[in-house]
């Protein structure tokens, strides 16, 4: 099973997808500092996906420190650098998902006032 997942059905790029995923899974947490993860080739079977997409979206966030690759090891969840950029990381996702879900919303005809009574029932009820 793949660590992240990625939507055929999003037009969103495959590679914005990945990176977007991975980003999100450290900053919630479901990736952390030393995770190994699969391997260029692994991911890539897992989502079904061009081998080189994944391996661009590794070296991506290698060069912007959020990967390390330990040569005859694998591809590792870098150490955090700190508390500020681990929280301007989470505020760069939050961000993310609330726009995404807003444009769900609209989409589907809904509007921001039509969707708070559902999310506080759930966060009451610990959903």
């Amino acid at each position: 099973m793949a660590v992240v997942t990625i939507d055929q059905r999003d037009p969103t790029p495959i590679y914005a997808q990945l990176e977007r995923a991975l980003r999100a899974a450290i900053a919630t947490g479901r990736l952390a500092p030393g995770d190994q993860l699969p391997t260029v080739r692994q991911l890539a079977v897992d989502l079904r996906v061009n081998a080189n997409t994944v391996a661009r979206v590794y070296a991506e966030l290698e060069r912007a420190g959020v990967l390390e690759t330990r040569r005859g090891v694998g591809t590792f969840i870098a150490a955090r650098t700190g508390l500020r950029q681990e929280e301007a990381l989470r505020r760069t996702e939050l961000n993310r998902l609330v726009d995404r879900f807003l444009a769900e919303l609209s989409y589907h005809g809904f509007q921001v006032d039509d969707a708070l009574p559902e999310i506080e029932r759930r966060r009451i009820e610990g959903a």
